[in-house]
């Protein structure tokens, strides 16, 4: 079965691995950056600054976009414009990100955030979007502890189904947020981990034995290890690959070097995301694109696997597996 662009955009897709604050769909950004700044003054200066040397400087950019962020009413855009932008891409079903630890400097708590995003989400009825919190490794345990404890008390009201862990993370290891996984755990929360993008294989196996994560956010880095592709691979642990995102952190080198035709090959359970659509200038129907181009995936299955890999109850989760194979079996 050939697939082109256009089948791509028009097919339902999975989004397990996204971020929020950087997927505001640009026009949206550029009104909650307009007249700020005297570092940009248009849009296409604002476009301009999303260029990274490495991974270390786009953390740096992340950091400076996140001061504009810094209203409940913010966050409500937001909410509304990217749930919006999901469906307009026919991405069904979403788990976005959110780093509530980044807008503490402006007086922001992790239940205003969510509930805030939860307000802009519900705005647009067609979106199914799920929320993670990303508890951001560089603050350490106890203010992941914190946040944890903050966002518990309106989880089930925001529809927050897990947590994760980004931010440096060649910088800092998982370990030491054993207890706080454990304890999201216990309350319910489902488990990932960015691990593996910026660092080696010792992470993916931190993520995996030290804090019982159920996915793991990247790992592309998994093929560097054949123990640990192979332990992927008999566990069919989950993997949340942005491929767009590593070319532009110089975490790959080319298309032609990504790790995910290695992850593919193995037999892995690979998911294709976007992660941060708006900074990469990437989307998930381009990326499902590329892979399936380059690499010779079925679109059909990497998406079915995103389904089967949602932080779901069996219902849901067999409902939407259904209607990705609806869609397909009609076309085919």
């Amino acid at each position: 079965m050939s697939v082109v662009a256009d089948d791509l955009d028009r097919a339902p897709k999975v989004e397990l691995h996204l971020h929020l604050e950087g997927a505001i769909p640009p026009p949206t950004l550029w009104e909650l950056v307009a007249g700020r700044t005297a570092e940009v003054r248009s849009a296409q200066e604002l476009a301009a600054r999303f260029t990274y040397r490495d991974f270390a400087h786009f953390i740096d950019t992340w950091w400076w976009m996140t001061q504009f962020l810094d209203t409940e009413d913010a966050f409500t855009t937001v909410g509304e414009a990217v749930a919006a932008s999901l469906v307009a891409q026919n991405i069904v079903y979403a788990e976005a990100s959110f780093s509530p630890t980044d807008f503490e400097r402006h007086g922001l708590t992790p239940p205003q955030i969510a509930t805030a995003l939860r307000r802009g989400i519900d705005r647009v009825p067609e979106a199914d979007v799920a929320l993670l919190v990303d508890l951001v490794r560089d603050n350490g345990p106890d203010r992941a502890e914190r946040t944890l404890d903050a966002i518990l008390d309106v989880a089930a009201v925001t529809r927050v189904v897990g947590i994760t862990i980004g931010g440096s993370e060649q910088r800092y290891p998982p370990e030491p947020f054993a207890d706080v996984y454990r304890r999201a755990a216990e309350s319910g929360l489902h488990l990932t981990a960015h691990a593996g993008e910026a660092a080696g294989p010792a992470s993916v196996w931190g993520a995996l034995r030290s804090l019982g994560v159920a996915r793991i956010g990247h790992g592309v880095r998994s093929v560097e290890d054949p123990e640990l592709l192979a332990y992927l691979v008999d566990a069919a642990v989950p993997l949340e690959v942005c491929p767009t995102s590593n070319l532009r952190t110089g975490v790959a080198a080319s298309w032609e070097d990504h790790p995910v035709a290695q992850l593919l090959a193995a037999g892995a359970a690979v998911t294709i995301n976007s992660d941060d659509p708006t900074l990469f200038g990437s989307s998930l129907a381009a990326d499902l694109a590329e892979v399936v181009s380059r690499f010779g995936a079925s679109a059909q299955d990497l998406t079915l696997t995103a389904a089967r890999s949602a932080f779901l109850e069996m219902p849901q989760r067999a409902a939407l597996e259904a209607r990705v194979r609806a869609w397909w079996g009609h076309r085919g």
